[in-house]
């Protein structure tokens, strides 16, 4: 019988096997996460001697366009096929201070974590010890950022009930999406002083379903950040964004 971490890693192989790097490709994926590193950037004060681990990296997308900001970036993901890659992409690009490591865990501490879609793939239990684990992976004094679909979404709504083919494209069977408050409880639980908020509406489903339109996924990201200053809407926003900082600094502060 298949575990979760068998499935996962048969799904994201098939995923790196070339779709993946096309996909991540084009322009509106890429400015997606090009906004993405600026977001990370701006909310974790991150910077040129800063140490960061990425867990989940897959192909190092957003971790390339990261590097030339920070000191140094460790990536590490379940696939070889990812890994092999990112490692690719680093050479072909010249980004030195990247590094990138098969594995499901880390060793050293950093100043910065981030996980980028990868919450949502650990079972519960795991899920609910990783922001205790969390702490031995952090410098103190560092953060944490993640960002994960929402159970709120209601692009997922919309998604499953017109495009269910397409979603599942996108999915393994046995990820899900979280709930933001619940998800930052399991971190304020841990010691963490933590930040939860919505990160977009429509602009990453967007980026998904039309992946060449760059100019569709500016437009609407600025849409997103008109619509998100509604309360209500923005607990029906597709994906939610956590930002951690250990008790430890907020006393040093």
């Amino acid at each position: 019988m298949s575990t979760a971490l068998d499935r996962e890693l048969a799904y994201h192989e098939k995923l790196y096997s070339g779709f993946a790097q096309q996909h991540f490709a084009k322009p509106a994926v890429r400015a997606m996460r090009a906004h993405l590193v600026r977001r990370i950037l701006s909310l974790t004060g991150a910077g040129k001697t800063s140490r960061v681990l990425s867990l989940g990296c897959g192909i190092g997308d957003t971790e390339l366009l990261l590097a030339p900001h920070v000191g140094e970036v460790v990536g590490i993901d379940l696939s070889p096929s990812a890994i092999r890659q990112a490692r690719l992409d680093a050479d072909r690009l010249g980004i030195a201070n990247a590094r990138f490591e098969q594995g499901t865990t880390a060793s050293g501490r950093f100043d910065l974590v981030i996980a980028i879609f990868f919450l949502h793939h650990l079972p519960d239990a795991e899920l609910a010890a990783f922001a205790a684990q969390l702490r031995d992976l952090l410098m103190p004094g560092g953060r944490f950022y993640s960002l994960d679909p929402s159970a709120h979404r209601l692009s997922g709504v919309v998604g499953r009930l017109f495009i269910p083919g397409l979603m599942k494209r996108y999915q393994t069977e046995d990820e899900r999406e979280l709930d933001p408050e619940a998800t930052g409880r399991l971190f304020r639980g841990a010691g963490f002083r933590t930040q939860v908020a919505t990160y977009d509406f429509g602009s990453s489903p967007l980026a998904g379903l039309l992946p060449s339109w760059a100019g569709g996924y500016r437009l609407a990201r600025r849409v997103d950040d008109f619509l998100l200053r509604s309360a209500a809407l923005r607990r029906r926003g597709s994906n939610f964004e956590i930002v951690t900082t250990s008790t430890m600094a907020s006393q040093s502060q």
